[in-house]
C-alpha cells in the first residue's frame, strides 16, 4: 500500500509558515530585522516611480542566504523560487538578481546593518547571554574581489616620478640652450611644475606649427627638405613632453589614491596588498585585502569595521572610536592581543576612555621565559642607581644619563626618550655580546620612562586572578568567529568593490555568523529541556506503576 499521491489534485496554497520547523532559522532572521524601527527605512522611500520591495523584506531574504553560504546575487534569486523559508520571508516575491545586489551595495543598507547589530546586542543583554564586561578585539584579513597581479607599489612610483622631473628640467635646459624654444619663469629650477611642463608643451607645438607653415608656404623643394629635418627634433621633444604631462597626472593620482598606504589594486584601488595566512606557496605573497577589525563577546559579533592598512596598532583607536560613535558605549575592559600593544594605545583607553585594556606587548612572551631573564646583556636586568641616574653593565661599568631624545612614528605620535651612554666600551670584553655599535662609539640605552610604566602596569594586570581570567578568554572567544565565518561560512573572499560595499557585505556576513550561532543555542536549549521533561514524566510514570501496579 501507497500513500495517496497524484500531480493532478487541486490543493489550496497553505500558509508557508506551518511548513518551517519551529526553531528554523527564518524566524531569527524575521524577528531580528522586524525589531529595526521604521525610522530606519525612511531613507529607501521614494515619491516617484514603481514601488519598490520593502527594505525589510531585502534585509531579510539576504541575511537569510549568507546564513546558509549563499552570497551570489543569482544563487539568493533561485533560492526564493525553491526554498520554502525564503519564500515565507519574502511573502513569495520574488526580486531580480540585480535588485538584490543593489540593495546590498547601497550607502543606506549600512545603517540598517548597525541597527541590526544594536537590536541584536540588546537581545542577548536582554537574554543575559553575554556579560557586558570586557570586549575582545582581533583583526583578520579578508582578500578583497581584485586580480592579485594588480598592484601598484608607492616606492616605484616615487622613483619613476622623481626620474620623470629629472629628465623633464633635463631635456627643458636642452631646448633652451639650442635655442628651439624660448627661456620661461620658473618657480623651482629643480623640477618644472604641472603649469611649466604644460607651457613647455605648447611653446614646442607652437614651434613645429611654424615649421608647418613654414614649409606650405615653400615652393623651394631643398627648403622644404631641410625645414621638415629642422621639425623633426621639435616634434620629438613635444612628444615626449606629451607623455611627461600624462605620466605627471598618473603619478599624482596615484599618490591621492595611496594615501599613507604604500600600495592599492588597479581593479579596486581601496584594497591594499597584504600577507594573507593562506600561503600555500610560503614565499611571503601579497594578495589585495582588507584588513577587518571585530569586536566579540560570548562568541557574538558585536561591532565591526574595515580597514585599508595591514598593521592592527593604527587601527585601534580609530576602531573604539567606531564602537562608540555607531554601536554601543566600551564596557570595563577591553581585550586584545600584542598586535594592539603600543604607548599611543595603551594611553588612549587609560586616560582618555578610561577603561583597563588587557592588551599584551610585543616582547611579552619573551619576557616571562627563563632564558630572558637570566640573560646578562638584557638591559632590563641591569641594576639602576637613582641618585647617580646610571644603570651598570655586566662590565661593571656605568651607562649614566646624557640626553633627552624624541622620536615622532609614522602615525604622529611622539615617543620621549632618556638617553644613557657608557663612560667607555673599547676595551671590554663583552663588546661584542653586548652592543652592535660601531668602533669608536659607546653602548647607548634609549629608555621610554612612560612605556616601561605601561608594560609593568599590563604586567600586573595579567598577573592578577580576576583579569588573567579575563585575558584567557580571548582565544576563545574572538578567534571561533573568524573560524565560523572561513571555514563553515566558506566566506573567505569578498565578491564587491570599494571600501564602503565591502563593509556592507562583511555586516551581512557577520550577522549571518551570529544568527546561525543564536539559533543553534535556541536549538539545543529546546532540546536539552524537552529531553528533561520527558526524562520526569517517565521517571514519574515508573513510580506510579511501581505503587499502584506492583511492578
Amino acid at each position: 500500500m501507497f500513500k495517496q499521491y497524484t500531480m493532478h489534485d487541486v490543493i489550496l496554497p497553505l500558509d508557508l509558515e506551518r511548513k518551517l520547523p519551529k526553531n528554523d532559522i527564518a524566524f531569527t532572521v524575521n524577528t531580528l530585522v522586524e525589531s529595526i524601527p521604521d525610522e530606519a527605512f525612511d531613507a529607501f522611500l521614494r515619491k516617484t516611480g514603481h514601488p519598490a520591495y520593502h527594505p525589510r523584506m531585502m534585509m531579510k531574504i539576504i541575511l537569510c542566504a549568507y546564513t546558509q553560504s549563499v552570497f551570489s546575487g543569482r544563487k539568493i534569486a533561485a533560492l526564493l523560487q525553491d526554498s520554502i523559508r525564503m519564500m515565507w520571508l519574502a511573502q513569495e516575491y520574488q526580486p531580480s538578481y540585480r535588485t538584490i545586489n543593489r540593495f546590498r551595495v547601497n550607502p543606506d543598507v549600512q545603517d540598517l546593518l548597525r541597527q541590526c547589530f544594536v537590536q541584536f546586542r540588546c537581545q542577548l543583554v536582554q537574554e543575559k547571554v553575554i556579560e557586558e564586561e570586557a570586549i575582545f578585539i582581533d583583526g583578520t584579513k579578508i582578500e578583497a574581489n581584485a586580480n592579485k597581479f594588480t598592484f601598484v607599489w608607492r616606492k616605484s612610483t616615487e622613483k619613476y616620478s622623481a626620474q620623470l622631473m629629472e629628465k623633464s628640467n633635463r631635456m627643458y635646459e636642452e631646448l633652451v640652450e639650442q635655442e628651439i624654444i624660448p627661456a620661461i619663469e620658473r618657480e623651482n629650477p629643480e623640477a618644472l611644475t604641472d603649469e611649466e611642463l604644460t607651457q613647455v608643451a605648447e611653446k614646442l607645438d607652437d614651434t613645429v606649427q611654424g615649421y608647418d607653415r613654414r614649409i606650405e608656404a615653400s615652393e623651394d623643394v631643398a627648403e622644404r627638405k631641410q625645414l621638415r629635418s629642422a621639425r623633426k627634433a621639435p616634434k620629438q621633444y613635444r612628444k615626449q613632453y606629451n607623455d611627461f604631462i600624462t605620466r605627471n597626472q598618473k603619478y599624482k593620482r596615484d599618490m591621492e589614491i595611496f594615501g599613507d598606504r604604500n600600495s592599492y589594486s588597479k581593479t579596486d584601488p581601496d584594497a591594499t596588498f597584504m600577507r594573507m595566512k593562506d600561503d600555500y606557496m610560503k614565499n611571503g605573497q601579497l594578495k589585495p585585502g582588507y584588513n577587518v577589525q571585530l569586536a566579540t563577546e560570548g562568541q557574538y559579533a558585536l561591532a565591526y569595521d574595515v580597514f585599508p592598512n595591514p598593521t592592527d596598532t593604527r587601527t585601534f583607536i580609530p576602531f573604539l572610536d567606531k564602537i562608540e560613535q555607531d554601536f554601543f558605549a566600551l564596557p570595563k575592559y577591553i581585550v586584545g592581543d600584542a598586535g594592539y600593544g603600543s604607548e599611543q594605545n595603551y594611553d588612549d583607553v587609560v586616560s582618555h576612555r578610561k577603561r583597563i585594556p588587557l592588551i599584551t606587548y610585543n616582547q611579552y612572551r619573551k619576557e616571562k621565559k627563563k632564558n630572558y631573564k637570566q640573560d646578562p646583556f638584557q638591559m632590563s636586568n641591569w641594576p639602576y642607581d637613582a641618585e647617580e641616574d646610571a644603570f651598570t653593565c655586566p662590565n661593571n661599568r656605568k651607562l649614566a644619563f646624557h640626553y633627552h631624545s624624541e622620536k615622532r612614528d609614522k602615525a604622529g605620535f611622539m615617543r620621549k626618550y632618556r638617553v644613557y651612554e657608557c663612560e667607555d666600551c673599547s676595551s671590554c670584553p663583552f663588546r661584542a655580546q653586548c652592543t652592535k655599535a660601531k668602533e669608536g662609539n659607546q653602548r647607548r640605552i634609549y629608555y621610554n620612562e612612560r612605556w616601561e610604566e605601561q608594560k609593568a602596569y599590563t604586567r600586573q594586570l595579567l598577573a592578577e586572578k580576576e583579569t588573567g581570567e579575563i585575558y584567557g578568554k580571548r582565544k576563545i572567544d574572538v578567534e571561533p568567529v573568524f573560524g565560523f565565518l572561513k571555514a563553515n561560512l566558506r566566506f573567505t573572499r569578498v565578491s564587491v568593490r570599494s571600501k564602503e560595499k565591502v563593509k556592507n557585505e562583511l555586516g551581512f556576513a557577520f550577522m549571518a555568523v551570529n544568527i546561525r550561532k543564536f539559533t543553534a543555542r535556541a536549538v539545543r536549549f529546546s532540546r536539552y529541556f524537552k529531553n528533561r521533561v520527558s526524562k520526569k514524566i517517565s521517571f514519574t510514570k515508573k513510580m506510579v506503576m511501581e505503587i499502584f501496579f506492583c511492578i
